[in-house]
C-alpha cells in the first residue's frame, strides 16, 4: 500500500467521524459539559486525567462531575487548595465520589500533580502553567516529561500526556503551538485500528511501552507533510475500533 492510498483511507476515516458515521458522539469527558464553567475546565480536566489510568473512562468522568457538582468537594479541583490540604482530608474527598479508587496511591498522585501545577505560576493553576510556556507543546513536554517528570505521575506518561493535550484543545479551546508534536495516544482501540489500517503489524498488540512508542512514531512518519497532526486521527481511530470497524465509506 502506497502512502498516498494510506492517507486516502485516513482522510476518509476522519470524514466518517465528522459526519457522525462512527457512532460514539458522546465522549467520556462530555460529562463535564454544562457542569464545569469554562474558567475551571483546565483544572478539572488536568487533575481528572491524572487518574485516567487503567480506569473505565466513562465512569471516571461521571464521578468527577459528581464531585465537582458537590460544593463541599469542589475544592479538590483547585491545585493550590489541594497542595495546602492534608492528605487525609484529600483522601476523604476523593473517595467520597470514587474519583479515587486506591485510598493511598490515588490521593498521593492527585496531590503531587496539584503541587506541581501550583508551583508553576503565580496563578497556581493549570492555565498559569500553560501561559508560562506560551501554550507551546515543546517546552511543556520538556517540563512534564523530562525536567520535572516526577511531579506529574501518570500525567507525564506518553499515552495520558498526549491525550491530555488533545482534550485540553477540545474542551478548553487552547490553541497549541508546536501542535504537530502531539502524537496519537495509543490505547488498545488505537492499536487495533492502526493494525486494521495496515500501518503496523499485529505484533504491536502486545501493548508494551515499546509497542506503543512504535505506533506513535509510525503515525508521525505516515502523516509527515500531510497537513494532519497525529492527534487528529486519535478519536476517529478510537471510535472506528469501538464500532467494530465498519467499512470505510461515507455513502
Amino acid at each position: 500500500m502506497t502512502n498516498e492510498s494510506f492517507l486516502e483511507k485516513v482522510k476518509l476515516l476522519i470524514q466518517m467521524h465528522r459526519e457522525g458515521l462512527l457512532g460514539g458522539e458522546v465522549m467520556p469527558e462530555d460529562a463535564l459539559i454544562g457542569m464545569v464553567p469554562d474558567a475551571e475546565m483546565p483544572n478539572v480536566l488536568t487533575l481528572g486525567m491524572s487518574l485516567n489510568y487503567q480506569r473505565n473512562s466513562f465512569t471516571l468522568w461521571e464521578f468527577i462531575a459528581q464531585a465537582y457538582h458537590d460544593k463541599s468537594t469542589r475544592w479538590i479541583f483547585h491545585p493550590r487548595a489541594v497542595s495546602e490540604s492534608s492528605l487525609d482530608e484529600l483522601r476523604l474527598a476523593l473517595l467520597q465520589y470514587r474519583v479515587a479508587l486506591q485510598p493511598n496511591r490515588h490521593p498521593e498522585i492527585w496531590r503531587k500533580v496539584s503541587q506541581g501545577i501550583a508551583q508553576s505560576s503565580a496563578k497556581g493553576d493549570v492555565w498559569g502553567l500553560l501561559e508560562s510556556v506560551q501554550f507551546d507543546v515543546a517546552p511543556l513536554k520538556h517540563i512534564m516529561q523530562a525536567t520535572r517528570k516526577s511531579e506529574f505521575p501518570y500525567l507525564s506518561g506518553p499515552k495520558i500526556f498526549n491525550y491530555w493535550l488533545y482534550v485540553m484543545e477540545t474542551y478548553t479551546g487552547v490553541k497549541w503551538k508546536s501542535r504537530e508534536l502531539i502524537t496519537v495516544a495509543p490505547d488498545t482501540h488505537v492499536l487495533k485500528a492502526t493494525v486494521k489500517l495496515g500501518l503496523c503489524s499485529s505484533d504491536v498488540m502486545n501493548g508494551t511501552a515499546d509497542d506503543r512508542k512504535a505506533v506513535a512514531e509510525a503515525w508521525e512518519n505516515a502523516l509527515h507533510g500531510s497537513g494532519l497532526a497525529p492527534i487528529d486521527v486519535h478519536t476517529p481511530l478510537w471510535l472506528w475500533s469501538r464500532a467494530g470497524f465498519p467499512p470505510l465509506s461515507t455513502k
